[in-house]
């Protein structure tokens, strides 16, 4: 489809696989978010894909969304919007048609497979009428993360090579493997990631002539500097990211709300996630591709 080649995540993303690096993308909750994010890919030269959980469509009417959006529009690297973990189909078909994003993550996961497959079809070729690109997670990355469903009662499924090739099938850009990632926290043990098995992965997408679909990075709270570096040497573009950003903030509120003035807690908040933003841009390889 000629139009994905304009799409701002799709471009954002082929130019990362292209040059080798990853993008970090990370949920936004507030205009604080929104801010050390931008400012952050200003100060860096990177690209940026700003996402948000169904949360934000439903907490602010979409409000959240559109103020992201603005602020893509204003600023002088790529930035593209991203619905993350968008779980009911309802709510799809409304950010589709109705809010500004420029790619959108159907997850169906929590489905048994076949279901899975022809819920993403359908959802997928919904959201491409509107010139939005879509993710999808074979297989089931376990856990939970704020404002998305917790997986925990469900049985985690790593992905399979064999799978890919039924997720192409049904119109996604972005793949979401599970190869011991997991969303939330994973604890004294650390990540213990199955690299062979994302290269497989890698290796089934990289085989099929007709396919340009890129890999996304789940569940990466904790990472340390050379498990994220691994994951992008073995083709991971969109690395998503919540808390990795975000501790220092939260560690900002807990300590600061009851002596600091509203507007100086916000302030200081947006430079505590800044710092953190500008660190795992260095860390991915993005910063000054933009």
């Amino acid at each position: 489809m000629e139009w994905k080649k304009d799409n701002r995540t799709y471009k954002i993303l082929s130019d990362a696989e292209k040059g080798g690096y990853g993008v970090v993308a990370p949920i936004a909750y507030n205009i604080e978010c929104i801010l050390a994010f931008l400012r952050a890919a200003e100060a860096k030269r990177a690209p940026l894909i700003i996402q948000v959980f169904p949360w934000a469509i439903t907490y602010s009417d979409g409000l959240l969304v559109h103020a992201a959006a603005q602020a893509a529009r204003t600023a002088t690297v790529p930035v593209a919007i991203h619905l993350d973990h968008a779980q009911d189909a309802a709510l799809i078909r409304h950010a589709a048609s109705t809010l500004p994003f420029d790619s959108i993550m159907v997850d169906m996961s929590h489905h048994e497979m076949e279901e899975n497959l022809a819920k993403t079809k359908e959802l997928v070729a919904f959201c491409n009428t509107y010139k939005i690109c879509t993710e999808a997670e074979p297989g089931r990355i376990e856990g939970g993360e704020d404002g998305i469903a917790d997986t925990a009662d469900l049985e985690g499924a790593l992905t399979t090579p064999e799978q890919v090739d039924d997720f192409v099938a049904t119109g996604i850009d972005f793949l979401a493997p599970a190869f011991g990632n997991v969303h939330g926290e994973y604890g004294a043990r650390g990540p213990v990631l199955e690299y062979g098995r994302l290269a497989a992965i890698r290796a089934k997408l990289a085989a099929s002539s007709d396919t340009d679909v890129r890999v996304v990075l789940h569940g990466t709270n904790d990472f340390p500097e050379d498990v994220m570096k691994e994951c992008i040497r073995g083709g991971c573009n969109k690395i998503n990211v919540n808390k990795l950003v975000l501790d220092d903030y939260l560690v900002h509120l807990k300590t600061q709300a009851a002596t600091a003035s509203l507007t100086a807690l916000m302030e200081d908040g947006t430079k505590a996630i800044q710092r953190l933003m500008e660190w795992q841009m260095d860390v991915t390889g993005s910063a000054g591709k933009a």
